[in-house]
Parts: C-alpha cells; structure tokens; sequence
C-alpha cells in the first residue's frame, strides 16, 4: 500500500471516529477524548523520556473526576466559577511557560519540575478545556467543537497549501524549516473566512444574534491562527530536543495522536478565556 493511500486511509478513519463520537452522544465525546488524552500522555512521557504510569494514571483520574464535577454536578455541591477560574489560571500560566520554552534558543533541557507541569498544564488540563468549550453556555453542543476542528484543519490545509505554492520567508526555521511566514497569513485568512461560514451555516440556526455570531467566530477564527499555529511549534521543539520526527506510530502516515491534536489541546484554553471574558462583557 503507497504512502499516500495509507495517510488518505488513516486521515478518513481519524476524520469519520472523530465526528461519529462527537455526535453521537455526550458520553461518546468524553469517552473518546479520555482515551485520546491517555494516548497523549503516552505519547509525550516517551517524547520528555519519564516514567508512564503515574502520568497516565494521575492525568486520566483528573481528566474523569474534573469532567464529572463541571458537566454531571446537578446539585452544585461544587462551586464551578472558582474550579474553572483556577483551572484555566493554571494551565495558561504553564501556557506561557511552554511560549518562553519555545523561543528560549539556549535551553535544550527540560528540568523534572518542568516536565511534570507540561504534562499537567500542557497535556492533562487542555483536554479538560476541549469538554468544556464544548458545552458552550448551557448543554452539549456538537457543532461548537465541530467549528473548531474545521478552523484548525483550515488553519494547517491552507498554510500548507500557502506556504508549499508561495512561501519564501521561514516563519520559525530553527523548529520548523517547512513553515513560512506567507504560509502562516495564508492560513490565518483562509480561517477566518471559515469561521465566518461556519457563524452561518453551522453555528447561526441555534443563536439569536446573527452579527454576533459572525464576529465571535471570526476571533475565535483568529485565536485558532495564531495560537494554534504557536502550539504545533511548540510540540515540534519537544519533538526535536527528543530527535523524533512524530510523537508516536497509532496513525500510519500522520504519526501520533499528539500530532494531530496539538494546536487544538493548546488553543482550547485561550478559547475557554475568550469564552469567559464574552461572557463577562455581555
């Protein structure tokens, strides 16, 4: 089987489990990315080279017990406002940690304090915000995170298809030699013009507010450019400092799931934050 057919193969069985889970049910949705978070956490203990089973173990108890707590509390025991403000402090702290990490040139060594938190606030917590973008203001609701996979493959088509066609000046060569700069606008434009589509047919026949819409999508657009653009780079420098071209092998010809997910894991708490600071304003 050629290389290409078996990356098409894979892409689509990706593409099809993916959209199958989130529209399925809520449990299917939380389900799948539980398991796709333990893979995750394999897959990055391999790449910073620690031991798996506490990692694994300590990030899915989290991942179960904080999705509980948010989504399935009915009685409120718990007080929502003040986990998820900690939460979000937490992982965009580490967020920034990971952004001085990524454009720090001399240091090539990642400290056992380091490592941990990035599993924490890089890894665990992210997945968590991945659940919980998904549910919006109120219920479950599909077609956001739908939205947001469809900016993120814009995002990546279009900067490769940009960048391959025109691209002349490298955007982060010493990470990435492949990206360029014209590649990354090309991708942050072909984005937006996305989540403006997306405003209208997918997202607009469930909200009040059509012009509301359109611009909240449209920033969400723009987040998911340039973050999730910082996000892929960042995890190529993990992958770099460990010599390894993919974070794994459980997806022929597109390498791990950490792979394919590291610019949504790594947006999805700036689109949390942006989802609070909305929600404040209004």
């Amino acid at each position: 089987m050629g290389e290409t057919l078996k990356r098409a193969i894979s892409g689509a069985v990706y593409v099809l489990l993916l959209l199958a889970s989130i529209l399925y049910s809520t449990e299917s949705f939380l389900i799948l990315f539980g398991i796709f978070l333990i893979i995750s956490l394999f897959e990055f203990c391999n790449l910073i080279q620690v031991n798996k089973i506490i990692p694994v173990i300590t990030g899915s108890a989290l991942y179960i017990l904080i999705t509980i707590v948010s989504i399935y509390d009915s009685k409120k025991t718990f007080d929502i406002p003040t986990l998820d403000s900690i939460l979000l402090a937490s992982t965009l702290l580490i967020s920034v940690k990971c952004m001085v990490f990524l454009f720090d040139n001399k240091n090539q060594e990642i400290s056992n304090l380091s490592k941990y938190l990035y599993l924490l606030g890089y890894i665990t917590l992210p997945f968590v915000f991945i659940t919980k973008i998904s549910f919006g203001v109120n219920d479950y609701n599909p077609k956001i995170i739908i939205g947001l996979f469809i900016l993120i493959w814009t995002n990546d088509t279009f900067a490769y298809i940009v960048g391959k066609s025109m691209g002349k000046h490298k955007l982060f060569e010493r990470i990435s030699p492949k990206k360029t700069i014209e590649g990354f606008f090309g991708g942050l434009i072909f984005a937006i013009f996305a989540g403006y589509l997306i405003s209208i047919y997918l997202i607009q026949p469930s909200v009040q507010f059509s012009n509301k819409s359109i611009i909240i999508w449209t920033i969400i657009a723009a987040i998911v450019g340039v973050i999730g653009t910082i996000g892929d780079l960042i995890e190529s420098k993990f992958k770099r400092i460990a010599g390894v071209k993919d974070s794994g092998k459980i997806m022929p010809g597109h390498g791990g799931v950490l792979d394919r997910l590291d610019s949504v894991i790594f947006v999805a708490p700036f689109i949390f934050l942006f989802y609070k600071i909305l929600y404040y304003v209004s």
